[in-house]
């Protein structure tokens, strides 16, 4: 019997290699329980770009608990932000296996009312 995080990490590598294919910067995002975060990938894999997380200074005075909807889009659109000013407009959301719902979704709609194409 396979556990959830087994599951999780082969959806993860199965979205990792169809990104891998569009060769451009990918937004990757890793939940826990209490923080999200978020970065920019460049295409070839090994830098990153730009980041923003909920164990920020400037995030965690904004809101009360990092692991719920509000910060999941505060993070969302600290990103956008941080990505416009580097020069970037284009991104694949890489959810890293998470199901597309909740601070997921929160986050993947504030990088799109932030300025971000997926």
């Amino acid at each position: 019997m396979k556990s959830k995080e087994t599951k999780r990490l082969r959806r993860a590598d199965r979205i990792r290699r169809k990104i891998r294919g569009l060769r451009t910067e990918r937004l990757c995002i890793h939940r826990t329980p209490q923080h999200i975060y978020a970065q920019i990938i460049d295409a070839s894999g090994g830098k990153v770009l730009c980041a923003a997380s909920t164990v920020e200074a400037e995030v965690r005075g904004q809101v009360k608990h990092g692991g719920n909807v509000e910060a999941a889009k505060l993070v969302g659109s600290r990103i956008a932000a941080k990505a416009k000013s580097a020069g970037i407009t284009r991104v694949a959301f890489d959810r890293a296996g998470f199901k597309y719902h909740g601070r997921v979704k929160a986050l993947a709609d504030a990088a799109r009312e932030g300025g971000l194409q997926f």
